[in-house]
């Protein structure tokens, strides 16, 4: 996929994103619920069969993939992949229509460019630690994430089923790689599951699990994933998870509702205990000013292009968000309610994962 297509982002993926972000963290309003839950009942039949995933036409990216939207890289940055480490991205919500509680594999053509689109985004700051694997997967459609229904928990089941059955896949054919674990948003809430539920596999094997654009709780999720906070620079076997803000930040519409539920061990969670690890410092509630970030992903101004912009963007951790300061180069329009930069949570600090990444393999034992 070309880089033009890739820059459409900015007019076409932003928008995607905040509709999805704004439904997803919104949980509320009468308008928002009519417009954005999906009609009638939760059917599993309507999502269409189960994917197989020892074919390729079920991954959006896999090792000897043409056209492989994992392998796009910014003007400037040399392409080569160096490391050895298997890569699982699980991609964000892209499905927008309320026709369904769950996206068919085989979408239609403006779903299908979003979904490439993110993980030409997203899942290319991991290729230089290895080859990515993405999977297609019957993602839930944006309004499954405004209720607390049957319905809307019938489709998050149905597609963490597929993001399972595509990570058994996947453990069979990397053989015996060292692992990195990535996802967004949607992604991210099938990551702290599937974490949780094989970290017994994952044992030994983990790089890092980048959890990000999703509230983890330190108290009630973290403990049960089985992998502690990320806490230094070239720590193996963690987890990094944050959520970006600007200032004045209000979470409000992300913590309200996320606080009254229980977590992975079955405790009650609290906006207090969310965790933030800085991109840019690798550590939990650390702090670093803009100079000390490698690249922002930033688009040309003819949308044909992107290239990173070094020492623009500085954040630090506060009260579990990510607030980000400095020259914050023009990204697109779309900043969520409450300053919420959930869109560009990778774009942000897009050289500085990728270091992180590479770091984290170097340090693992040979």
């Amino acid at each position: 996929m070309c880089a033009r297509r890739f820059l459409i982002i900015v007019f076409v993926l932003t928008l995607v994103v905040v509709a999805a972000g704004f439904a997803l963290f919104q949980w509320g309003g009468d308008v928002l619920l009519k417009s954005a839950t999906p009609k009638g009942h939760f059917e599993a039949a309507r999502a269409g069969d189960d994917p197989d995933y020892s074919k390729a036409e079920s991954w959006l990216a896999r090792p000897g993939m043409a056209n492989n939207p994992s392998h796009w890289l910014p003007d400037g940055v040399l392409s080569a992949t160096t490391g050895q480490a298997a890569i699982f991205f699980i991609h964000p919500t892209s499905y927008l229509a309320t026709d369904r509680w769950n996206a068919p594999l085989r979408p239609d053509a403006t779903t299908e460019f979003r979904t490439r689109l993110f993980v030409q985004s997203q899942a290319s700051v991991f290729n230089s630690a290895g080859e990515v694997w993405a999977p297609r997967y019957r993602q839930a459609a944006y309004g499954a994430f405004l209720l607390k229904s049957g319905d809307a928990q019938q489709a998050l089941d149905l597609a963490f089923k597929d993001v399972s059955a595509a990570f058994d896949r996947f453990l069979a054919e990397a053989g015996d790689k060292p692992i990195i674990l990535a996802a967004h948003s949607q992604g991210a809430l099938h990551l702290t599951r599937l974490l949780a539920e094989r970290k017994v596999q994952l044992r030994d094997r983990l790089v890092a699990a980048y959890v990000v654009g999703w509230p983890v709780s330190t108290t009630a999720d973290l403990t049960n994933l089985g992998f502690p906070a990320c806490t230094s620079p070239g720590q193996i076997g963690c987890v990094l998870s944050w959520m970006s803000f600007a200032e004045p930040a209000n979470a409000d519409l992300i913590l309200g509702e996320w606080s009254t539920t229980k977590g992975a061990n079955g405790r009650q969670r609290r906006p207090e205990d969310v965790l933030c690890v800085n991109p840019l410092t690798v550590s939990a509630g650390g702090s670093a000013p803009p100079n000390a970030n490698p690249g922002t992903l930033v688009p040309s101004r003819t949308f044909t292009s992107a290239s990173l912009q070094s020492g623009k963007v500085g954040a630090r951790c506060d009260h579990g968000l990510l607030i980000v300061n400095g020259e914050i180069p023009q990204l697109g329009p779309y900043v969520l309610p409450g300053n919420n930069y959930h869109v560009y949570d990778y774009a942000l600090f897009w050289g500085a994962i990728r270091s992180d990444a590479e770091r984290r393999l170097g340090a693992w034992p040979r």
